[in-house]
């Protein structure tokens, strides 16, 4: 028997362009469709964080990214989610996967666009808001 209160073991990816914005996934599926967020989702058995990162953020994005620095861990329900600074190094961004959109956003951009709750508190306590 499994215990369904038990966290779920979850990745984000912040990506950043060379303008400094952050690469965000409009979400198609609960929890927060309709919302934007940091790409990401759940850590699969056998996976590492890195392993789990670099998939997510292809399934969902386009892009391949190489791993980089914790930046911080959050709770969100039952998710327990470690979100890692990520590079891109190949692939064109494009929605995929549970996500409806993809894009590159701007300080302005997230401002103005519908966020799942606490991401610019969060990013913002983290320091990792885009320009």
């Amino acid at each position: 028997m499994t215990d369904s209160s038990a966290s779920v073991a979850c990745v984000g990816g912040l990506a950043y362009d060379d303008d400094g914005r952050l690469l965000l996934v409009q979400r198609r599926n609960d929890p927060g469709a309709g919302l934007w967020s940091v790409p990401g989702g759940r850590v699969e058995p056998g996976e590492t964080d890195a392993q789990a990162l670099v998939r997510e953020m292809a399934e969902e994005t386009g892009l391949t990214v190489e791993p980089g620095p914790l930046v911080g861990r959050v709770e969100r329900g039952r998710y327990a989610i470690a979100d890692y600074r990520c590079t891109p190094v190949g692939g064109v961004v494009a929605a995929g996967d549970d996500a409806a959109d993809a894009r590159w956003c701007s300080a302005a951009d997230l401002a103005a666009l519908p966020l799942v709750p606490l991401l610019w508190e969060t990013l913002r306590a983290w320091n990792a808001l885009p320009r």
